[in-house]
């Protein structure tokens, strides 16, 4: 059956159905003569229980292990209970505190006093690492961000178009030991922009697939690691310049330097307990 009849039968979004391929979750065969998707009814089952399993809150990593059968169903249900008992406790206290709050006559941020509502701070904080230690990686959004990758492109452009008329004919685009083992026509400056398109808009998705990260958001880190690859890429162009200029050599120090930048933060980020404000 093609596609629109799938949808038919599971009742799910076409987006839905093509998410699951992406993921591989599923692999419809493929008509020889016309090239189209032919999904089977066995198709349509596999289909029918990834959603429910979504439905679940049960992650695209785990279903794809169920269906490989390297982790079983009882188990990971199991361990989902325990998830869901967490979250029903935590959620249950939150509507208890909001419920304690809506008491007072006049609550207002002012007069709001956290000790009324919290008998021990400490404890109280240490209930909520979890939150504290996500709010700690913010800054992983923040740079992660759409805006973000604009800045970084719109001034590698700029760049590229303010240098461009004084550049020589050719310049270096690989080098050893401070000495130019390639080069190309000025014209590829702007290949640094388009480079940063490229990473945004092709590679980001083999990027965020490639990690399948549950513990924090997949999409923030894997718009953090883009970005950064678009620093890398911005921070290349300005060394073409200053290599032209005689000022520095060696493209390695810039690399390090953005490396290090990059993992540094990253590995305080994470190791950062947040447990306290």
């Amino acid at each position: 059956m093609i596609i629109k009849e799938v949808e038919e039968k599971t009742g799910l979004s076409r987006s839905n159905i093509r998410f699951y391929e992406k993921e591989k979750l599923i692999a419809p065969d493929r008509n020889v003569n016309n090239g189209y998707r032919e999904y089977s009814e066995q198709d349509v089952e596999k289909i029918k229980k990834i959603a429910f399993l979504r439905t679940l809150n049960i992650s695209i990593e785990e279903i794809r292990k169920i269906l490989v059968q390297e982790i079983g169903l009882y188990e990971i249900i199991s361990n989902q209970i325990k998830i869901l008992d967490i979250q029903i406790e935590e959620l249950q206290l939150a509507k208890a505190i909001c419920s304690k709050m809506l008491q007072s006559d006049n609550l207002n941020i002012n007069n709001l006093k956290v000790e009324q509502y919290a008998d021990n701070i400490d404890d109280y904080w240490n209930k909520y690492h979890k939150v504290f230690k996500l709010d700690s990686i913010s800054f992983i959004c923040m740079w992660g961000g759409f805006i973000t990758w604009g800045l970084i492109t719109a001034l590698c452009l700029i760049v590229a178009a303010f240098i461009y008329p004084i550049l020589p004919e050719q310049i270096p685009i690989q080098w050893s030991e401070g000495k130019v083992m390639s080069s190309v026509a000025k014209k590829f400056i702007f290949a640094y922009p388009l480079s940063c398109i490229i990473i945004r808009f092709i590679l980001k998705p083999f990027i965020r697939r490639w990690l399948q990260i549950n513990v924090f958001d997949s999409e923030s880190i894997t718009n953090y690691i883009t970005n950064f690859m678009c620093f890398v890429a911005l921070s290349v162009e300005i060394f073409t310049i200053l290599f032209i200029a005689g000022i520095l050599e060696h493209v390695t120090i810039i690399l390090f330097i953005d490396t290090a930048i990059f993992m540094g933060i990253l590995f305080w980020s994470l190791s950062k307990k947040g447990d306290r404000i």
